[in-house]
């Protein structure tokens, strides 16, 4: 996997009012699959969906206990997410003069 794929994978987490929602849950601490049931509008499968994305970003980590699995922000996720914004959206002074074909 090129490094634009792995980028896009934590873009991709975001992209989504749903996992957006599950982000804000997960701000209080771990919760269980159960939890996150109840609170969301979602089927078992479709939260299986979205908490795969997100733990394949790396912004979330998982963990079993018993038949649950529970869930968590990674620190280590969020500080990549948080600098890849920052180093992507930042401008390179070395190479942000425009070069125009005119010139």
């Amino acid at each position: 996997m090129n490094l634009y794929e792995e980028h896009a994978k934590v873009f991709k987490a975001f992209c989504d009012e749903k996992r957006l929602r599950i982000l804000k849950l997960l701000r209080n601490g771990e919760q269980c699959a159960c939890v996150l049931l109840e609170q969301l509008d979602l089927g078992q499968s479709g939260l299986s969906y979205h908490m795969k994305i997100l733990v394949e970003s790396g912004i979330v980590e998982s963990r079993q206990e018993g038949k649950w699995t529970h869930y968590k922000i990674s620190e280590r996720g969020s500080a990549y997410a948080g600098a890849l914004l920052k180093e992507l959206t930042t401008p390179n002074i070395m190479t942000a003069e425009s070069k125009c074909c005119d010139q």
